[in-house]
């Protein structure tokens, strides 16, 4: 046999035994345009949606929905939560229940989560929140009667779910107000710390307005305790003695209806 005949049945020999090669080391057999790297490429651990993320996402829900002013939401999951596997892309949660206004420092939170237009499921999340946000404090100590205008307050970063009816700010009239309990240095101003300054006193004499339909009547009373524009508040009737109750409109007019 000459050298090419040799030449040509070596090759035949070798090539199946270069496929076997392959197929015994359990690659997958390689087409035209193929490389080892892209064959035997996998695909990476699919994403999981973790603890930390869910709480980021229920607390950037909770900003966008009420964190107005300044205010900060700040959760805590309670529970241990288990991580899931999710669909690649961006998340959106939505805070089913409670309503906003009646989150509590404790909650369980009903939440949607999608991912695009794919819904992913439904959880109730148990959390502990806090809601930051700048309220009036007092500087120093505040006496009963003194006026709202004239007290030493400041604004601090408290969490406003332990607190009932803070003080984010001074009434525009704070003139027309007054301290209506004693407030200790460093405590929130509440909506109940002050009140409108009384504009008749008990003793004082006032004109009283007297009017059923076109009849008007004016005359002299003696006011039995202190009021404040529109409260409704006892005088006498100089003259019969009698005592009437009215409506306080000013420091010097009170209306009584007949």
């Amino acid at each position: 046999m000459n050298s090419i005949g040799v030449i040509l049945i070596s090759s035949l020999v070798l090539r199946p035994a270069a496929v076997g090669a392959a197929a015994g080391s359990g690659l997958p057999a390689l087409r035209a345009g193929e490389t080892n790297l892209s064959a035997t490429a996998v695909a990476g651990p699919p994403r999981r949606l973790e603890e930390d993320e869910l709480r980021k996402l229920l607390t950037d829900s909770l900003n966008e929905r009420g964190g107005q002013n300044g205010a900060e939401w700040e959760l805590r999951i309670t529970r241990p939560w288990k991580p899931l596997p999710i669909p690649d892309g961006a998340l959106e949660v939505e805070i089913l229940e409670p309503a906003l206004n009646r989150m509590g420092s404790t909650s369980i939170l009903r939440c949607e989560l999608r991912a695009g237009r794919q819904l992913v499921g439904t959880w109730q999340v148990p959390v502990y929140a806090r809601h930051w946000r700048k309220v009036m404090v007092a500087e120093t100590a505040l006496q009963r009667g003194q006026l709202l205008s004239d007290a030493a307050l400041t604004l601090e970063r408290r969490d406003v779910l332990t607190l009932r009816d803070p003080l984010y700010e001074l009434p525009g009239t704070a003139d027309s107000y007054e301290v209506a309990e004693s407030v200790p240095v460093g405590a929130v101003m509440t909506a109940r710390a002050f009140r409108l300054k009384p504009v008749v006193f008990r003793g004082k004499t006032v004109t009283a307005i007297m009017t059923d339909n076109a009849l008007t009547i004016s005359l002299k009373v003696e006011v039995l305790e202190e009021g404040v524009p529109g409260q409704l508040v006892r005088v006498r009737n100089l003259l019969s003695r009698r005592e009437l109750r009215g409506k306080v409109q000013d420091e010097q007019t009170i209306i009584i209806s007949l």
